[in-house]
């Protein structure tokens, strides 16, 4: 469920904001008129959401990759990469 508070809220009760938005991990709407007009989150909420639109980007860009036909690597190469990096290889 959306958290919605007034921006006046945001002004009176920057605390009580910041805790929501830390203690449910959810981002709180704020409206000005009762149109929304902002959004407030956690930073740690942010980074999740924007690695999410970071890997979802990847993916895009894999996948018009492999519908035009460009080969890429197996998992077993990939994690044969991987390993030869962690152990210096």
């Amino acid at each position: 469920m959306p958290i919605i508070k007034s921006i006046s809220s945001l002004r009176n009760r920057t605390r009580e904001i910041s805790s929501l938005c830390h203690e449910q991990d959810e981002p709180v709407y704020l409206t000005t008129n009762g149109e929304g007009d902002l959004v407030v989150m956690s930073i740690k909420h942010y980074e999740k959401l924007k690695a999410r639109v970071e890997l979802f980007e990847k993916l895009a860009v894999a996948q018009a990759q492999a519908a035009d036909g460009e080969k890429g690597f197996t998992h077993a190469q990939v994690m044969s990469r991987l390993r030869k990096r962690m152990h210096g290889k």
